[in-house]
């Protein structure tokens, strides 16, 4: 079992307001799995990706990574497996406006302490491997957003993660480059990665075999 979650909550204390974000979540997710997590705004879907990921902790309840319970890593082992294991896609796609395609699909290479020259050679590869081999050397604002997103993506690949999470992937999108993007999220699956997409869309979440829908900080249905 890649991911196994046991009645997650999350609780933020803003001020005299609490907010229940997460309420109880128990989830599994296998190796290979391609699953949508649905919700509309508000339904804690973007903080159960966050705590996925391991950007954020739960206030109670068990997360088990790769069968390693996530509250015993420290900092270092935290931010590790952050970046060795986990491929994060945002809908504002989060690259460096000063770097090059190229160089924005390294830098988790980077932090891993990957060499120069192994670098550039895995970064080149992830840019072939979505279509990108002639966009490599240009910079995020001589990209239209698809090649941005494109870009996204072979940054998640890079280190070979065990999973990819990705957060609204083609809502900054027009419909027809965001169907370009699922079309590759679907190749991506069935190459054998797993894939958490995290959406309020129908459409999107259509692609994935498997939806799951939050409301109000649970799981209403899974099908």
């Amino acid at each position: 079992m890649l991911i196994r979650i046991e009645n997650l909550t999350k609780i933020y204390n803003l001020g005299k307001t609490i907010v229940e974000a997460l309420r109880g979540i128990t989830l599994e997710i296998e190796q290979g799995e391609y699953a949508a997590i649905m919700g509309p705004s508000g339904s804690g879907k973007s903080t159960l990706m966050h705590l996925l990921g391991c950007l954020d902790t739960p206030t109670t309840g068990k997360y088990y990574f790769e069968e390693k319970e996530i509250s015993s890593l420290n900092d270092v082992e935290l931010a590790s497996l952050r970046n060795k294991k986990v491929g994060f896609v945002f809908q504002t796609f989060n690259l460096l406006p000063r770097l090059s395609a190229a160089q924005n699909v390294e830098l988790p290479l980077v932090y891993g302490g990957t060499n120069s020259k192994l670098r550039r050679e895995k970064a080149k590869a992830m840019l072939e491997r979505v279509g990108l081999s002639e966009r490599m050397n240009h910079r995020p604002n001589e990209l239209s957003g698809g090649e941005l997103q494109r870009v996204a993506v072979a940054r998640a690949l890079v280190n070979e993660p065990s999973i990819i999470l990705a957060d609204e992937p083609t809502g900054n999108l027009d419909s027809k480059t965001g169907a370009e993007i699922m079309k590759l999220f679907d190749t991506l699956a069935t190459e054998g990665n797993t894939i958490v997409l995290v959406t309020h869309d129908p459409n999107v979440a259509n692609h994935a075999k498997r939806m799951i829908q939050i409301i109000d900080g649970k799981v209403a249905n899974e099908h």
